[in-house]
């Protein structure tokens, strides 16, 4: 995944400035980010969904401007996201329906294996399987957890997770790393924003790269915060 010397609109918040990002297979790069929406540009941006007033955005090496809309559409199949506030769920689809929705249309494996691999991914992350309950039937912990399921199911070749600022509770956490480190192995990249000041200042996670993405600007960092 490629950002060069991007400029994403933000509407009345203004324009960004040149964005450079780049992000290779097994890369995972961590972003302090307390805007929600300057966060949601981003994510938005490398996910072919954001209109560049200036530069490019790849992915797989294709140009999201220049792709046509069925390979767009294909593309966005090889990325999972663990969305902000209530998480993009459609209320008229159990859970579990929701998690399988991205992979069974991009990927040639069964609906039956899907939901075999989401259960078990869930159990990773704590929940006894996939719920068949509406998403509005869940609590939060339970419903964050069954997000995560949906992120990395089918593991993709790019994960990007917009995490809210209340951070993520341990038990959790723990399990993200862990699966983190599964989705790493197996080629995918991992960009994670975070406004969790515990989270930022973790020097145990593995990143390639830390950046703070703050004032319309995305700026590069130290290892270590």
């Amino acid at each position: 995944m490629l950002l060069q010397q991007a400029r994403i609109d933000l509407g009345e918040h203004g324009i960004t400035t040149p964005i450079d990002l780049s992000l290779g297979p097994g890369d995972l790069a961590l972003v302090n980010c307390t805007d929600a929406d300057l966060g949601l540009a981003v994510a938005d941006a490398c996910s072919g969904l954001a209109d560049l007033l200036e530069g490019s955005a790849f992915f797989l090496r294709w140009n999201w401007a220049l792709a046509p809309a069925d390979e767009a559409n294909a593309l966005r199949g090889r990325i999972g996201r663990l969305f902000q506030t209530d998480g993009a769920w459609l209320p008229y689809l159990s859970v579990l329906d929701n998690v399988l929705l991205r992979p069974v249309h991009h990927t040639r494996r069964t609906e039956r294996e899907l939901a075999r691999d989401a259960a078990d991914l869930a159990r990773g992350f704590g929940l006894p399987g996939l719920p068949v309950s509406a998403p509005q039937d869940l609590d939060g912990g339970d419903l964050l957890r069954a997000a995560l399921v949906r992120a990395f199911l089918s593991w993709p070749s790019l994960i990007i997770l917009e995490q809210s600022s209340r951070g993520l509770p341990r038990d959790v956490l723990a399990a993200l790393v862990n699966t983190i480190r599964v989705a790493r192995d197996r080629g995918g990249a991992v960009l994670w924003f975070t406004a969790d000041p515990e989270l930022w200042q973790d020097t145990s996670l593995p990143l390639s790269a830390r950046y703070r993405l703050a004032g319309g600007a995305l700026s590069p960092m130290m290892r270590t915060p």
